[in-house]
């Protein structure tokens, strides 16, 4: 059996119709850039997350760089944000000028550990970042309360949660600003890069909506130095099609992941995803960890097998390459070493079946039972 780590295709021919019905009046019309879609999407998506804002850009890395600038945030400035993470979340931070601060993760949910948070606070912190990392939301009441406290802003880097919720709240309606990406896997994608960035507040909107065109909102006035950052109109109208989807797609992933933490449950050394009371988790990844060093193995073995599966993420940051500089060393942030050596993505999306999740979790345990730990 073949058990893809995603599969785009069946969700497609799904909505095929829908789309190109979609994509041809866009045609017809030749309105690509900021079309009327655009907007459409962008008042859809707002509602949806329960903001007044949703302002659509090219990608989720653009999206959190024009929140910081938005916020003001530059050279001489840190952000604090989790270590395990993808690089854009850094990324974003060095491209505004400013310092990225890792903290470790917490051993429990693999987001940012909240109680090493405040003593990274110094005078030039600015901004705090929690990762919704895989589907679940940080713990954002403790986030809140340490940045009131110090008086920095919350940028939420919601690329992996769309349509979670932590305490009733969705996830991008807590911070000051919240940043999307809809990157053709994520839980609400678009076929090829996109983005959005979403506020409460009307100044924060303004300015990103002037800095994704060239500084201005309108042609050739430019009250800004800014970005060729928009939301492409073929994009925005994919994203409207799915967008009604998506909540059921997340109460499918949910289920998925039922099944996956039952049967799991009954095998030694794996170790299933662990979900806060009051966060709804919406499983953009369902990852587990492989206890007694045998990953890699393990992967190897599934995937001689059929069975497709990622690692989020091999490496923490501070031991990438392109942020050697920041000067951390091996051992600074020792839950998330652990546990890059250990965490394994298994295939999560909304169509895949009871059949295929069976089958995985059984050649896990066929593998496992023959090792001699």
């Amino acid at each position: 059996m073949h058990v893809p780590f995603v599969d785009l295709r069946v969700q497609y021919q799904a909505l095929q119709t829908e789309i190109q019905k979609k994509f041809e009046e866009i045609l017809a019309s030749s309105a690509f850039i900021l079309g009327t879609q655009v907007q459409e999407f962008e008042e859809a998506f707002a509602n949806f997350c329960n903001v007044r804002h949703a302002i659509g850009v090219a990608n989720g890395t653009d999206a959190l760089i024009l929140a910081l600038k938005a916020l003001g945030i530059g050279p001489g400035d840190e952000v604090i944000t989790a270590v395990n993470t993808f690089i854009a979340t850094a990324e974003a931070i060095v491209h505004v000028g400013a310092t990225p601060v890792f903290v470790d993760c917490d051993p429990h949910t693999y987001n940012i550990d909240v109680t090493q948070i405040e003593a990274k606070i110094t005078p030039r912190t600015r901004a705090i970042i929690p990762v919704h990392l895989y589907g679940q939301p940080a713990q954002m009441d403790s986030i809140l309360e340490i940045a009131k406290k110090y008086n920095l802003y919350v940028i939420e880097d919601a690329a992996q949660a769309h349509g979670a919720t932590y305490n009733g709240q969705r996830v991008g309606s807590m911070g000051h600003v919240a940043c999307f990406s809809f990157y053709p896997g994520k839980n609400l994608g678009a076929y090829g890069d996109a983005g959005a960035v979403v506020t409460n507040d009307d100044e924060i909107a303004l300015t990103v909506r002037k800095l994704r065109n060239h500084g201005g909102i309108v042609k050739y006035q430019h009250d800004l130095v800014g970005y060729n950052s928009r939301l492409d109109t073929l994009q925005a109208a994919v994203l409207l099609v799915k967008l009604k989807h998506l909540d059921e797609w997340n109460r499918q992933r949910q289920k998925n992941a039922q099944l996956y933490n039952e049967l799991l449950s009954k095998i030694p050394r794996v170790i299933t995803p662990n979900v806060l009371n009051g966060s709804t988790h919406v499983y953009h990844l369902y990852v587990v960890r492989i206890e007694g060093n045998v990953r890699d193995e393990l992967q190897h073995y599934l995937k001689e097998r059929g069975i497709q599966t990622g690692i989020h993420y091999p490496k923490p940051l501070h031991l990438t390459p392109a942020l050697k500089y920041l000067g951390y060393q091996a051992g600074d942030f020792p839950v998330a070493e652990r546990y890059s050596q250990e965490i394994l993505s298994l295939p999560m999306y909304p169509e895949l079946t009871e059949r295929e999740i069976t089958y995985v979790v059984q050649e896990i345990e066929k593998f496992l039972s023959k090792i001699n730990f």
